[in-house]
Order: structure tokens, then sequence, then C-alpha cells
């Protein structure tokens, strides 16, 4: 059992500060890339898991996202105080002005209608003002069929009433006249 304990390697550190080792230790000026910060992690540290590469991508995107590594163009800069600010997605907001001293800005306007004075007088209620053509707005309404027609005679209003709507129907060939095409 004391051999196992013997024979066992010390562990690793975390990714994160691994990554963090590797790039302080390569101090390139532009900043590390994932290659070279695995080969230094590879070279300090011999044995590292099957999926290190996997590992080491989730881990830098991590800390990309977090904001202790800064990515610019292609390397991985540690974040400093000297580094720039990170920046959002999207179009920056404009930079506010400063008011001079001395001014007093008003209370903003809620937004909405504005509720009506209890306390005012009642409106009078404006009076209609008829168009110049004398007719009324809008679509005519339907007017009632007369009972004897337009000027036609109660023969044609049934007449009318019986066909029905649309295309006539099709005659069939049965109620056609037998013709003799071979003559």
């Amino acid at each position: 059992m004391a051999t196992e304990e013997v024979n066992k390697p010390p562990p690793l550190p975390s990714y994160p500060q691994l990554i963090l080792n590797a790039i302080e230790a390569l101090n390139d000026k532009n900043g590390s890339n994932k290659t070279s910060i695995s080969k230094y992690i590879e070279s300090k540290c011999g044995d590292l898991p099957a999926d290190h590469t996997t590992l080491l991508s989730h881990h830098l995107n991590r800390m990309k996202e977090t904001g202790e590594l800064i990515f610019c163009k292609n390397n991985y800069l540690k974040a400093g105080a000297s580094a720039p600010p990170r920046r959002g997605r999207g179009r920056p907001p404009k930079p506010k002005v400063p008011l001079p001293p001395g001014v007093v800005l008003s209370p903003a306007r809620p937004r909405g209608r504005p509720p009506k004075d209890p306390n005012a007088p009642p409106r009078s209620p404006k009076p209609k003002v008829a168009s110049g053509t004398g007719k009324p707005r809008g679509r005519p309404r339907k007017m009632a069929r007369p009972e004897g027609g337009i000027g036609g005679s109660s023969t044609t209003i049934i007449a009318a009433a019986v066909r029905p709507r649309g295309r006539p129907p099709k005659v069939k060939a049965s109620a056609l006249p037998e013709q003799n095409w071979l003559m």
C-alpha cells in the first residue's frame, strides 16, 4: 500500500492555473496561441489526460468569456490593467455630455396619456358638420327588393328566382338526341 502512494504522480494544478502559468512563461508581447500553450503544458506536466486538447479549448473559451484572458488575433493575452476594456456585442452607446454646473433638470414627463382633471368643467360636444354633398359617408345600405320588380313582369322575377347561381350543370349524354355519325 505504501508503494502505491510513492509511485503516484503529484496532482496537476487546475487548467486555468496551467494556462496562466504558460502565458507568463512564454512571455510573448503579442500573446500566445493555443498550440504554444498546449506544448508548454505538455513539456511541464508529462502525464496529461487523453482529452487534453478538448479540456484546453474549453478552459480557454471559459477564461475568455469571464475576462481573465483577452483573445486578439488568434492569440491569448493575460488581462491586466493595461488591457483595453472588454466590449460587448453591438453598437456602443453614445457618450453622455456633462451638463454645466448650476443647471437643474426639470423632472421627466411621465409616459402615456395625461390623466383627466376631475375639477375641470365638462366640455360641450362638438357639433357635427355635414359634408357638402348631402350624402352619408360609406357604402350605401342594401335596399329591399320591390314587390313588382323594376318595371318587369312577375314571371321574370319567378324565373330569375328558380335558376340557380353560377355555371349551369353539364347536360348528360342520355338527354341528348342520338345522332348517327356513321352515314
